[in-house]
């Protein structure tokens, strides 16, 4: 009887394991929402907003810790992390409110390109730490993409 129940656990125990532990997808960029300037300095600014996000996995997950290098038209715009544990539903959308610190050098650099273009190209590089059920794992990620920029 005993050899019964342990048989049955862990048969339970491997079904558990194999469905719990699917790979996690990376999240899908939506938008950014909300942009405000907290701080402007002729070497050093600050800017808040929040990053909309989607989930695409069938399962909740954390976001423990964010990381990465912020670049438009090539050249590096600011750093930008997030230290804070975060849980995100199951396919659903969800900001981050953020805040980068830019390095104004690049603005001043490429603002006659961007006034007059309103167009620009967005990459953030670096990696984002998520998890579920306590084990987290680091999952590198990389955006590109065009963006329209109205000043006037």
């Amino acid at each position: 009887m005993l050899k019964k129940y342990s048989l049955l656990t862990t048969l339970l125990l491997v079904i558990f394991i194999g469905t719990s532990c699917k790979k996690i997808k990376s999240f899908e960029y939506r938008d950014v929402r909300n942009i405000e300037v907290k701080s402007l300095g002729f070497n050093k600014s600050s800017l808040t907003m929040n990053l909309v996000y989607f989930n695409p996995n069938e399962f909740g997950v954390d976001l423990r810790k964010v990381n990465c290098d912020v670049f438009i038209d090539n050249n590096f715009f600011g750093k930008y992390s997030l230290d804070t544990l975060m849980h995100i539903k199951r396919r659903s959308e969800f900001a981050l409110p953020s805040r980068i610190d830019i390095e104004m050098k690049g603005i001043y650099k490429n603002l006659y390109n961007v006034i007059f273009n309103k167009e620009i190209q967005l990459n953030v590089k670096g990696t984002a730490k998520v998890g579920k059920a306590g084990i987290f794992v680091n999952m590198p990620f990389n955006y590109n993409g065009k963006h329209t920029i109205n000043f006037f």
